[in-house]
């Protein structure tokens, strides 16, 4: 018997650890994702914006979250960027991340988020949207899983079901990641498909946090 068995833990191990703190409506509501959707700043990163001289934003995005995501869609759930700002950037790190559906420049957030729902026949029961400022409030609204980041407003995290304890850009989407993968029971499996990349379609290259 190898002595670092993989995964590391076992499926209950994961399953207590993910449903530690959370409450009764928390994890009903986490126990059915079928799809995550995301804001951008402030949830991907840490919603600061940095200019280059030709003006163009940079972003900064958290490499544990980028696993996160991996691992979420080696696990079967899908994913979803929904964010107010026509960023280049974000939609070059939801390409490299494999994500079903992004929709960019959305303010009027909760029509996007319909759409998306639409577009990849999933009910709002199903879907958890994460959001960190007063105009997620509305698509908060929508889903059965509504989370925020602690920077949020309270108005923003007095509407959710899960507040993160990390921040946006650092590590909060991974923690949400976890979450619904360990108290689905897909949290193993998916650490078997990442390390096999039996998740890439043949010819697919790996983003970098699973090079």
């Amino acid at each position: 018997m190898s002595a670092h068995p993989w995964p590391p833990r076992t499926d209950d191990d994961y399953r207590r650890e993910a449903a530690a703190g959370l409450s009764d409506a928390a994890l009903a509501a986490f126990a059915r994702v079928r799809l995550i959707v995301l804001d951008c700043d402030g949830v991907m990163t840490d919603g600061r914006l940095y200019y280059d001289a030709q003006g163009e934003a940079c972003k900064a995005f958290d490499a544990r979250d980028g696993l996160g995501l991996v691992l979420a869609r080696a696990g079967g759930l899908k994913l979803a960027l929904l964010t107010g700002r026509d960023s280049p950037a974000a939609a070059r790190r939801a390409a490299d991340l494999r994500f079903h559906a992004v929709k960019l420049g959305r303010f009027d957030k909760r029509r996007a988020l319909l759409e998306i729902l639409h577009e990849l026949h999933v009910e709002p029961a199903d879907a958890l949207y994460m959001g960190d400022d007063l105009i997620d409030a509305p698509a908060l609204a929508v889903v059965g899983a509504p989370v925020a980041v602690p920077g949020a407003p309270r108005d923003v995290r007095e509407r959710c079901l899960y507040v993160t304890a990390a921040a946006g850009g650092a590590g909060a989407v991974r923690e949400v990641c976890e979450r619904v993968l360990g108290l689905q029971g897909r949290f193993g499996p998916a650490l078997l498909k990442v390390a096999a990349r039996a998740w890439l379609a043949p010819g697919d290259n790996p983003p970098a946090e699973d090079a």
